[in-house]
């Protein structure tokens, strides 16, 4: 057969209704397209040839992501997968992307057609709607059905849930060990556990929210809800059916307001209001389990002169580097918490009256070694630290803060830069002088 003309095999290029680009695999670069792809992308071919195909891509980031995917391409004939391609507008365009590998003259090329099935989506959500005998109808508006056969453990996953994952109608294998593979290791065993308990009618309804690994690796945190809809004779389950709903954005934008809540802004650290949670936790733990709590105050001395001579964006930096020194010498049992300005709180469990003295003094030579390179005209800054414990020194909250704060007071009449343990002798008193002490304290700062 007579090999078409190079000017028809343009054409023939040009007109294809689908988006065909030709990929360089070493680099991820775009070394050819035709009209339909830059339709589909609203860009002229300047801003496509010699691109990353990653810059189309939502769901794939970096080079280490696509060295796996373009092994992936080479292991199947046909490589084919449904995501979303960035519009210049900033639009996500849903395409069914189809990709083979193959060599010219020696050299590896990737041949992508990526198919528009914007119209496609639309018709399947007017059936979807439309139809009045869906498997499972729940009254939240959810993004993908599954249905569980309890006697074979054959799981149907439909269409919409497949895409929502970035899967091709019937790639994801029908069984329940295919979606617990996906589930994020911190969540799996505790959503398998709510399951077991539905299925054994410990619940009424099997409910939760987790995370769940797409086609690319990326986790997607779902909300899933289902029930068993059908039993055998005897009563035992044999189907249950639910519906999953994507909720990454409701709850990261969620998780951000926890975070915000919980944390100082400045140094990362946990908040105060934090502090308050924890600490009753770790009391009532320590109580129960008869184990000692360390709880230390400690602040920057002079503090003060610092914001006055060199300004707050250096107050700022000094905090920040403090917040990072400290934590790097703590356990990841321990809690760090901003109390307010240059005060800081350590809590430790399990922490003995020595040991926690120890741990401050250790503290403290660290702080005072700090070296300020960027402010040549820093002074070295100390810290002045006080210890108390629990339950040598107070078997309440309160009575562990005066304790703690009237040692912090000590050290720093003690000259500032030492570390100093609760006396047992002035806990009786303290209650009253301990308002006065942080304003004593504050005037020396």
């Amino acid at each position: 057969m007579t090999p078409l003309p190079g000017p028809l095999c343009a054409a023939l290029f040009d007109h294809l209704p689908d988006g065909v680009f030709l990929i360089d695999p070493a680099s991820s670069n775009i070394l050819e397209c035709n009209a339909a792809a830059l339709t589909q992308l609203g860009m002229v071919r300047d801003e496509v040839l010699n691109h990353s195909v990653l810059s189309l891509q939502k769901d794939v980031m970096g080079m280490d992501q696509w060295v796996s995917i373009a092994q992936a391409i080479r292991a199947t004939e046909s490589f084919v997968f449904i995501g979303q391609h960035r519009h210049k507008t900033g639009a996500e365009v849903p395409v069914e992307v189809n990709t083979r590998a193959f060599f010219h003259d020696g050299q590896e090329y990737f041949l992508s057609i990526a198919r528009n099935i914007s119209q496609r989506l639309a018709i399947e959500h007017d059936l979807h709607s439309r139809d009045t005998q869906l498997r499972y109808a729940l009254t939240e508006a959810s993004d993908g059905l599954w249905d569980w056969n309890l006697e074979t453990d054959e799981v149907f996953f439909s269409p919409q849930l497949e895409r929502m994952l970035g899967y091709g109608p019937g790639e994801m294998k029908p069984t329940l060990e295919t979606w617990s593979a996906n589930i994020h290791p911190e969540d799996v065993h505790w959503v398998q556990s709510i399951l077991q308990e539905h299925v054994a009618d410990k619940r009424e309804r099997f409910t939760a929210e987790y995370r769940l690994r797409n086609r690319n690796g990326h986790y997607l945190w779902v909300s899933d809800r289902g029930r068993v809809c059908e039993r055998s004779a005897t009563g035992k389950p044999t189907r249950m059916v639910g519906m999953v709903q994507n909720v990454t954005n409701r709850k990261t934008t969620e998780l951000t307001l926890q975070n915000m809540a919980s944390h100082d802004p400045l140094t990362g650290l946990l908040n105060r209001r934090e502090c308050d949670k924890v600490l009753a936790r770790q009391v009532e733990l320590c109580r129960r389990l008869q184990i000692p709590l360390g709880l230390c105050f400690f602040d920057l001395d002079y503090f003060k002169r610092v914001n006055d001579e060199f300004g707050h964006a250096v107050g700022d930096r000094v905090l920040r580097h403090l917040a990072k020194v400290i934590e790097a010498e703590i356990r990841a049992t321990d809690y760090l918490f901003r109390w307010g300005g240059e005060e800081f709180l350590l809590l430790c469990a399990d922490t003995s009256v020595v040991d926690l003295m120890n741990l401050a003094e250790k503290l403290r030579r660290q702080c005072e070694q700090i070296e300020w390179t960027d402010v040549a005209a820093l002074p070295r800054m100390t810290c002045s630290f006080g210890v108390a414990c629990f339950p040598e020194h107070g078997q309440t909250i309160e009575t562990l803060f005066i304790a703690a704060d009237a040692a912090l007071y000590r050290a720093k009449a003690a000259g500032r830069n030492c570390v100093e343990l609760a006396s047992v002798e002035t806990l009786a008193s303290a209650a009253e002088p301990v308002v006065q002490v942080r304003s004593e304290r504050r005037r020396s700062q």
